[in-house]
């Protein structure tokens, strides 16, 4: 529910600013600078998370590692490379709800769910076909129907998509009785924990729920559930899952991906799976031995050594996460994207439609906007006001006040810069 006691006036921002119990985290983030030297409302971590001001030590660490002690390093290093990967493994798990040996840090993450895919969609007699949502990331459409055409399947015939007659959302009662016609011809259910283009959260215990009645494998692309809501995917019983880094979870540009598979699915010898060096066991890994003897955990899955650079400014992250918590960021994320709810509706709302969910439970931080008063290129227009935000073909902008980096403030003064453009197009 919206927060009754909400204000438009700026006393109110200021007032849940000084209320706001994890803002000295804000100080910790670098944000871009304006022409003026002013830093930009950064209303994009749904895209690219900021760079907190740890990374660079991070990242030097291992330079001065590998200056000093060459190949050495794998065992020298402040944090050795051999089991660099192993620091991942705590922090992934406890921010998606899962058990430690569940989870792993490797890839990108469309890698990771032809990988995973690889293990999971095992069409069977008529169980051949896959699910998806409507507006899926491309990449996941794209993977999933190469995985189609790779089992000499047909993408025109067995790739579903939940698709609602009327409007962007897809409500669970939609979902059910979208399987009860077509469950029983279903292989994998491959859904956006929250959906990249509406920003709407799904309810993935229900939905993993429904789709194991129907004897389905339920995977779920958690890129921008990871990091903004919270997850408990061991105990609503997901199959496997897979997220991007470099989001909410603000890994910089291409940031490796985490990979959840539940532990019913570990430990099984005849399991496919595509194999390499790094998820054979620890212990005789170095022996190379002919015969792939895999981890018992998620790290099987792994094939290469891990990419130490780039996983460095991802470990500065998770450590930030794992200081605040999950709780305390959503409790906050909520309120913070609430208040600038409140501000749209009560300021925009001639101008502006909001398509993500009115409801907190479903959605996260993002908000989806429709422009109602066209403004030609809105996004540079937001630009040349100190704004950042994000634009979706083919006519959705994105906003996503991110509770580690974002003010009251900035929701306020966004909606008072917006009012201003659309003031003065209108006048044009």
């Amino acid at each position: 529910m919206l927060e009754n006691n909400f204000t438009t006036y700026k006393s109110c921002a200021l007032k849940l600013d000084q209320n706001d119990k994890i803002s000295k985290y804000r100080n910790i983030f670098y944000k871009p600078n304006t022409n003026t030297f002013e830093p930009f409302i950064y209303f994009c971590g749904n895209s690219l998370g900021l760079q907190p001001n740890t990374v660079s030590t991070y990242i030097n660490d291992e330079l001065d590692a590998w200056k000093e002690y060459g190949v050495y390093g794998h065992t020298k290093s402040k944090r050795p490379w051999m089991s660099y990967h192993d620091n991942f493994i705590k922090y992934s798990a406890e921010l998606i709800g899962a058990k430690n040996k569940e989870v792993v840090v490797m890839n990108s993450l469309t890698v990771n769910l032809h990988l995973l895919m690889t293990s999971f969609y095992r069409p069977k007699n008529k169980k051949i076909k896959i699910l998806i949502e409507n507006n899926a990331f491309p990449s996941d459409k794209y993977a999933v129907q190469s995985q189609l055409k790779f089992h000499k399947n047909h993408p025109s015939n067995d790739l579903l998509i939940l698709k609602p007659k009327e409007g962007d959302l897809i409500s669970t009662e939609y979902i059910n009785d979208f399987f009860k016609h077509h469950g029983d011809n279903l292989a994998l259910v491959l859904i956006g924990g929250v959906n990249y283009y509406t920003g709407q959260a799904f309810d993935i215990h229900k939905i993993t729920k429904i789709a194991h009645e129907y004897g389905c494998i339920v995977g779920f692309d958690l890129a921008h559930a990871a990091g903004n809501i919270e997850l408990n995917l061991h105990d609503w019983g997901v199959d496997f899952a897979a997220w991007c880094g470099y989001k909410y979870l603000n890994g910089g540009p291409g940031a490796p991906s985490g990979v959840f598979i539940h532990e019913r699915h570990l430990g099984i010898v005849d399991i496919p799976r595509f194999e390499g060096w790094w998820g054979h066991d620890k212990n005789t890994r170095f022996n190379m031995p002919n015969n792939f003897n895999p981890i018992k955990t998620a790290e099987a899955w792994q094939l290469s050594n891990p990419p130490i650079f780039s996983m460095a400014p991802l470990l500065a992250s998770l450590e930030i996460f794992n200081n605040v918590g999950m709780p305390d960021l959503r409790k906050k994320s909520k309120l913070l994207t609430n208040y600038l709810y409140f501000l749209i509706i009560e300021k925009l709302e001639s101008h502006i439609e909001i398509i993500t969910p009115k409801t907190e439970l479903d959605r996260g931080c993002q908000l989806s906007l429709r422009m109602i008063t066209p403004i030609e290129n809105i996004i540079d227009e937001l630009h040349k006001n100190g704004i950042i935000a994000d634009w979706r073909e083919p006519d959705v902008i994105r906003i996503a006040p991110v509770p580690l980096y974002n003010s009251f403030m900035d929701c306020f003064e966004f909606v008072e810069r917006f009012i201003k453009i659309i003031n003065s197009n209108i006048l044009k």
